[in-house]
């Protein structure tokens, strides 16, 4: 079996874009990650789109927007992936399995989303679509209700965490200032994250407005190819492991501060590449929420249940530590535009590893882990990234 390969990408700036819609954000970043790879539109063999939409727009049908706004690929096969918060990475699993399979040589993955079209209420209510609404949906605080339940849980079970959550908020927002495309570049500093003010107040006690990422616009691009026609390429980068595990989607169905998805998605992927986590020079997290990073630490094998604080108190999560977690800011700051969100982070992984990082980049990084879940830890998707050539 051939493996597939990223031999290019494009990002857009996330945050709120005079882009009307996705049709015009993925035109934004298709051209761009075709030409960064050295591949022509009429080699494409198939499109592979991830947006979430569910409201917010009333256009949908999205895989046939791409060829709308670049009409060089108006004739190539286009499929639309959902799965959440994880959209991204889903389009992107599938285009890795189509050209893994044979069935093409050339795939673009486009991740997008369009959602400050909508007043705040209203992307409250559409964010509730990736929760199990009949359990979860009178939930005060919507998705950030949600992870404020959790996070209300953690704390019961291993201590009250709200300095170990700010110090995580301000670890990427300081790493965000490095990033050209993220949403917000702006050194909030501890004191800030972790005071509840007027200008940083609870959103869902205990997550505070630092402890949430934001509501952004934007999309990212990756050419995916055979090992073959990557051979020709400048560049290419190869999946050593990756896999996907799921969940139940009601917490009521699991223990909600385990994400044993997660834990498991991370096993099996380090597992096929063969490595150890401290094999790995950075990481890029899911971080759509403080309390998320910090839990994950712990799936992801960097400690004991319940001592994830000690991961950023540690500084082992600092860009300076053992392994640098979310050198690109996250989803924190770098912004969730939700079906961007899991191509941004493969792009973000993809620049360090090929030592196109800029300002952001971690020295000698060869091996870079990817973790983007969907909903509350319900679909989870890790791949473990190394440079081929």
């Amino acid at each position: 079996m051939t493996k597939a390969q990223i031999v290019g990408w494009a990002h857009s700036v996330f945050g709120k874009s005079a882009a009307p819609d996705t049709e015009t954000l993925m035109a934004q970043v298709a051209g761009p990650a075709l030409d960064h790879a050295g591949i022509d539109a009429a080699d494409v063999d198939a499109v592979f789109v991830g947006v979430y939409n569910n409201g917010f727009t009333r256009q949908d049908f999205q895989a046939a927007l791409v060829g709308m706004g670049h009409p060089a690929l108006g004739s190539v096969p286009a499929t639309r992936f959902e799965n959440a918060c994880a959209t991204g990475s889903a389009a992107l699993f599938g285009a890795l399995d189509f050209v893994e399979a044979g069935r093409g040589r050339v795939a673009l993955v486009i991740g997008a989303e369009k959602m400050t079209g909508l007043p705040p209420s209203q992307v409250g209510d559409v964010l509730m679509s990736g929760c199990y609404r009949k359990e979860e949906a009178a939930i005060e605080g919507g998705f950030a209700g949600v992870f404020g339940r959790i996070a209300q849980a953690y704390f019961q079970r291993y201590g009250d965490q709200s300095e170990a959550l700010a110090a995580i908020a301000a670890k990427n927002h300081r790493n965000a200032v490095d990033n050209p495309v993220a949403h917000m570049r702006a050194d909030l500093g501890f004191e800030f994250c972790n005071t509840v003010s007027e200008r940083n107040p609870l959103v869902a006690p205990p997550l505070r407005r630092t402890d949430c990422s934001l509501v952004s616009d934007g999309a990212a691009a990756l050419v995916i190819v055979d090992q073959d026609t990557a051979m020709t390429l400048q560049r290419s980068l190869s999946f050593r492991g990756r896999s996907q595990a799921n969940d139940f989607m009601a917490l009521s169905r699991r223990d909600p501060v385990d994400f044993a998805g997660a834990r498991r998605a991370w096993a099996k992927a380090l597992s096929e590449a063969g490595l150890c986590l401290e094999d790995l020079d950075l990481a890029e997290t899911h971080d759509c929420f403080t309390i998320a990073e910090l839990i994950e630490y712990e799936a992801m094998g960097l400690a004991e249940r319940g001592q994830g604080h000690r991961v950023i108190h540690d500084g082992v999560s600092e860009r300076s530590g053992r392994l640098p977690v979310n050198p690109s800011g996250g989803l924190k700051a770098r912004g969730h535009p939700l079906g961007a969100t899991g191509v941004s982070m493969h792009v973000m992984a993809a620049q360090q590893i090929t030592g196109e990082a800029g300002a952001m980049q971690i020295p000698g990084a060869t091996l870079a882990g990817v973790f983007n879940m969907g909903g509350a830890a319900v679909t989870n998707y890790v791949s473990i990234l190394e440079r081929a050539r």
